[in-house]
């Protein structure tokens, strides 16, 4: 019998603990050195091989070529043939001092291989030990130089070649003098910073200014404004601000209490262009590191999605609910506080859901249809349904928001809080974590291209994105391990022509936060994704983590996007995600018009959703397809534009669920999810069931519920076939609720 012909296979389904393993095993067998991922190159260290002339020993065939191992594209990548030895090399041009090699191996990796480098590309040297290959990201740290250099492969770890999907080079000892970086850096025009010695009358009048050209403004909830107020540390006298749409206060300190405002940090009602008798559009806005003393003894916070509160101290009460909640008009919809200390009592009056995570609160009072909180110290007792309080007494794994500060000799630093596991309580004082000098960022501003960006990321560079739109003809591509990608201020992507906005490489401890993204006017697939599909790689120790990323399909562009957030990474985690096709906008919004289909697609094992808002997808609103997925919190409404029953109809009868568990899932838990009809173009309209879940005991839902809002159109059951429907016969706006499932 002929034996079969080998083609290199498709990307590699096993996770990497099994990998480590056996190449512990070769490494033992051949007396070789195992080499295991290294922190990033310095800022001060380039990629000087992206781009340059490449040669291999062999290629597969002419779809694997030496030059995709050098592109920045880690879609494509190089394949030898089916032998050994073989190598690659890539030309730098000159003479180059070498710190760093970078490999992102394919499934196809290297048992056996050295880093080599030559002055004239025919005398070699070694500036590697030979070392095993894994499967994904590997990084050694070298010292070395020459023009050429090459991996030079002795033994195959497969049947197949030897495939790269990206081959990087570190060295030059120098950066791009195009992007220039500062400790001190310009953070642009949207942002202003006050000291202890700024009068208070020029902070309120700053504050105002932004505020007031909001007041019932019919354009501000999807403008261009954007602002944000940054507090050195010291303590502040009276400041009232009203915080309105695109608006961030923030303190400098290492410590929230290191920043001090005697007054308020306010949110309410009334003020909206056609919304003002309530508060369920107070979207975008957020407050972070710093303490409050309350004027009158209570701060008042009433918003709804894509609002964070993160890393305060309030010295007093906080409410949560508009000032005119008790005249059956001030409701608030959804919300998140995290890493917080509230001295007093929070009352959540007329908040229909809210999630908190990881604060001291000194009591909780009041609770819609459900409150949600995992390692909050001070939290009610778990009750749901009544109260309507689900109570975690940790939270599984943390990594807090990455954060800007000044130090003590006035240079500007972002703080990296270190990962937690089993969590609870406020994470300062004493944060562990990593501190980076901003000369380590490149500060983009609006108007920066795709490629300007990407050269930074290529220059080894994090991302500090400064307030305003970010307008993106090409992807940005984040391959490098523990790389910090951050913003202010509700910086907005907007892709063009269909491409992705971001891609995230399937490495460890990348960091994303800060981040809005909108669906352009031509369909992106997807708008951000995480990792490549089919790839399982071990990032328990170090996971890539997002936090307050928020996606719109629909605002002031008539976006689309089939998904727009797609994470294949396993050990992900998703802290505080808003993800929003528009059911009104700057420009019109419909059925047809700002399309799309998924809000979030999860093919990542272990991936953790802490704080997940999906609203008003076309079909499945969150797809999970990974196993040992975790939510805690869920908060979804169906979309409001159905228009007949014929237009909307899933795999398994009416409508699409707003939760879907794959069927092949056999472990995945949820607690604290809710989901609401009001299917205002057509009333009739009905989707079978809310959270749709494969019937097995790993698979655990908690304290879930659905609501009709003011009784316009059906949920038939709430999970599955179980809970039953609303309308409940109870009465307007009655939920559903299922304690436990199954």
């Amino acid at each position: 019998m002929t034996p079969p012909t080998l083609t290199s296979p498709p990307p590699q389904t096993l996770r990497r603990r099994g990998r480590v393993v056996l190449s512990t095993v070769l490494a033992a067998t051949l007396g070789i050195t195992v080499v295991s991922v290294a922190t990033n190159a310095s800022a001060a260290d380039a990629l000087i091989s992206q781009g340059k002339p490449a040669t291999a020993s062999s290629v597969e065939n002419a779809t694997f070529p030496a030059s995709a191992a050098v592109d920045g594209n880690t879609g494509t990548r190089w394949s030898s043939t089916f032998a050994d030895p073989q190598w690659l090399q890539v030309d730098l041009g000159s003479t180059q001092s070498i710190s760093q090699v970078v490999l992102n191996w394919e499934a196809a990796y290297a048992s056996a291989f050295t880093i080599q480098t030559s002055a004239n590309g025919s005398t070699w040297t070694n500036i590697s030990p030979v070392t095993v290959g894994q499967n994904g990201l590997q990084t050694l740290n070298v010292t070395g130089s020459g023009r050429y250099v090459r991996m030079n492969g002795t033994t195959r770890a497969t049947p197949y070649g030897y495939s790269l999907w990206e081959f990087q080079v570190f060295g030059g000892g120098g950066t791009d003098p195009s992007l220039p970086t500062s400790d001190t850096p310009d953070l642009g025009p949207n942002v202003r910073i006050f000291e202890p010695s700024t009068p208070a009358s020029t902070i309120q009048s700053a504050v105002d200014q932004a505020f007031n050209a909001q007041l019932r403004s019919p354009t501000a909830q999807f403008g261009a404004q954007r602002h944000v107020f940054l507090f050195k540390p010291g303590t502040y006298g009276r400041v009232w601000a009203n915080v309105g749409f695109y608006t961030t206060l923030a303190g400098l300190g290492l410590n929230p209490d290191d920043v001090t405002i005697n007054g308020a940090v306010n949110v309410d009602s009334g003020w909206n262009y056609g919304d003002e008798s309530n508060a369920t559009q107070n979207f975008w806005r957020s407050m972070e590191n710093l303490s409050i003393v309350p004027e009158g003894g209570t701060n008042r916070w009433a918003v709804s999605q894509a609002a964070p509160m993160r890393r305060v101290h309030i010295k007093g009460n906080l409410t949560l609910a508009p000032s005119n909640q008790d005249n059956g008009q001030g409701y608030s919809s959804g919300g998140y506080l995290a890493d917080s200390v509230v001295d007093g009592v929070v009352s959540s009056g007329s908040q229909q859901q809210w999630y908190t995570r990881d604060t001291r609160i000194g009591r909780w009072d009041g609770g819609v249809w459900n409150m949600v909180y995992s390692g909050v110290q001070g939290a009610p007792a778990n009750a749901f349904p009544n109260p309507p309080h689900t109570t975690l007494a940790t939270t599984p794994v943390t990594r807090e928001k990455p954060f800007l500060y000044v130090d003590s000799a006035g240079l500007y630093r972002v703080f990296v809080p270190a990962l937690r596991r089993n969590s609870a309580g406020a994470n300062w004082p004493n944060t562990a974590g990593t501190s980076i000098p901003m000369r380590e960022f490149y500060v983009a501003k609006p108007g920066d291209s795709a490629a300007r960006i990407n050269s930074a990321l290529a220059q080894g560079l994090n991302l500090f994105f400064t307030p305003g739109t970010y307008t993106l003809n090409d992807t940005i591509r984040v391959t490098r391990a523990n790389t910090v990608v951050t913003g202010i201020g509700f910086p907005t992507l907007i892709p063009t022509g269909g491409v992705e906005a971001l891609n995230i490489a399937d490495v460890d401890g990348i960091k994303v936060s800060g981040l809005t993204f909108d669906a352009g006017t031509t369909n992106s697939p997807t708008l951000m994704s995480v990792g490549r599909a089919g790839v399982h790689t071990d990032h328990a120790a170090n996971p890539i983590s997002l936090q307050d990323v928020f996606f719109r399909i629909g605002s002031s562009v008539q976006g689309k996007a089939t998904t727009t957030l797609a994470v294949h990474s396993d050990d992900t985690i998703i802290d505080h995600i808003w993800a929003w096709r528009a059911d009104h906008g700057g420009a019109p919004t419909g059925w047809a018009v700002n399309t799309g289909d998924t809000g979030l697609l999860v093919n990542g094992d272990d991936v953790l959703a802490t704080g997940l808002f999906v609203e008003h997808y076309q079909k499945y609103e969150v797809i999970w397809n990974g196993n040992r997925g975790r939510t805690i919190f869920f908060q979804n409404e169906k979309p409001y534009d159905v228009p007949n029953q014929a237009a909307w109809i899933g795999p398994r009868g009416n409508g699409y669920a707003a939760y879907k568990v794959a069927d092949s899932v056999t472990d995945h838990e949820l607690w604290g999810g809710g989901s609401y009809a009001f299917f205002s173009a057509n009333p009739s309209v009905r989707v079978d069931r809310a959270f749709e879940v494969p019937n097995r005991s790993g698979v655990r839902l908690r304290s879930v519920l659905t609501v009709s809002l003011g009784d316009v159109g059906t949920i038939a059951n709430v999970v599955n076939d179980v809970g039953g429907a609303v309308p409940n016969p109870a009465g307007n706006t009655t939920p559903r609720n299922v304690v436990a499932y199954p």
